[in-house]
């Protein structure tokens, strides 16, 4: 039973990071693996504004936005089209700095653990959009091949850019809750781990509102649906995918940020979390939300019993969980040489 909770406690965290990784691929056809790195720059965030320090974040953004800037202004440019410079520079270079001037203004002082919260949250979800700018929206036409070896330059350039401005050395946040609460008789829970399923549970169920009552939901299913016929309706995809990667830098933001109590956080921390959440959403075939949920349940009790039986082999049988789910999605999946025997 320990072991049980201690699972579901890291089966929240996978349940999130799934969720936006099959949001972002089934808008974006993108395989998004630094979904975890986005989760590490939260939590050291959080960390740095804890401690009362002023988190390079606002550099890490600041920087962003200036390349993305002038990025955009080279292609408008190009184009001819100068007149949309200004919108431009105010959708990419000004509105991701807006959350910079109160952090920097409130860091050092006494806060609040809720204003700490969202202050890291704020700082963290323009990096997933200004990334993706630069790198996805280039190439939104390409392959999933394509798009999925950028992604993987793209991993390594922010875990590149999180020692540059984090450097090495590891944190840990405080912990929101104290204390433990007898689940059943002789087994505890601590507050902390209770948070976190809660937490999960809570932003998974407003997700799925968000997709079936929001307009903005709509035109996300819509367009991972058919993209074409989303256009043909007026959905426009470049508008669609930078929504879905600020919903999955948010999504991002509170992993960091409900794990990091639990874990010490490293610059390169990202790439298991990204990773195990990526079994459980291949589980789910990359674009089922229910199946992915039962994938990260399986994946977070998978590595809590696996951690017991032997810790140094934890994520070889966690990583081997995606042999099996490849092979039954596979047996059940129509495959493409199926279909040129069946037009012939």
């Amino acid at each position: 039973m320990i072991l049980t909770v201690d699972g579901l406690g890291a089966a929240s965290i996978y349940l999130l990071a799934g969720l936006g990784l099959v949001l972002v691929f089934s808008v974006t056809r993108v395989i998004f693996v630094p979904f975890g790195d986005i989760a590490v720059f939260g939590a050291l965030t959080l960390a740095y504004l804890e401690t009362g320090r002023i988190p390079p974040t606002i550099a890490l953004v600041a920087t962003l936005a200036a390349l993305t800037v002038l990025v955009e202004i080279v292609r408008l440019i190009r184009q001819g089209t100068h007149a949309a410079i200004p919108r431009t520079v105010l959708n990419w270079g000004l509105l991701p700095l807006l959350p910079c001037l109160p952090a920097m203004l409130l860091a050092g002082g006494d806060l609040p653990t809720y204003l700490t919260v969202l202050l890291a949250l704020a700082l963290v979800v323009p990096i997933t959009p200004l990334m993706a700018r630069l790198v996805f929206h280039p190439i939104a036409d390409a392959s999933v091949l394509v798009l999925l070896i950028a992604a993987l330059v793209m991993h390594f350039l922010l875990s590149g850019l999180g020692l540059l401005f984090f450097g090495p050395e590891g944190f840990r946040t405080q912990p929101f809750l104290r204390g433990a609460i007898e689940v059943l008789p002789g087994i505890t829970a601590s507050y902390q781990i209770l948070l976190m399923i809660g937490a999960s549970l809570v932003l998974a169920a407003l997700f799925f509102v968000a997709f079936e009552r929001t307009m903005i939901g709509k035109a996300l299913r819509a367009t991972a649906l058919n993209r074409v016929g989303a256009q043909l309706v007026g959905i426009r995809p470049a508008a669609t995918a930078t929504v879905t990667f600020c919903l999955a830098s948010l999504l991002a933001g509170f992993v960091g940020i409900l794990i990091a109590p639990a874990t010490t956080m490293y610059y390169d921390s990202g790439l298991a979390i990204g990773l195990k959440a990526f079994v459980g959403a291949i589980i789910g075939g990359l674009s089922s939300y229910p199946l992915t949920a039962l994938g990260s349940l399986a994946v977070g009790l998978l590595e809590s019993f696996a951690s017991f039986w032997n810790g140094a082999m934890k994520d070889v049988i966690v990583f081997s969980l995606l042999i099996p789910a490849l092979l039954v999605r596979s047996h059940f999946s129509t495959h493409a040489e199926d279909d040129a025997e069946e037009e012939v």
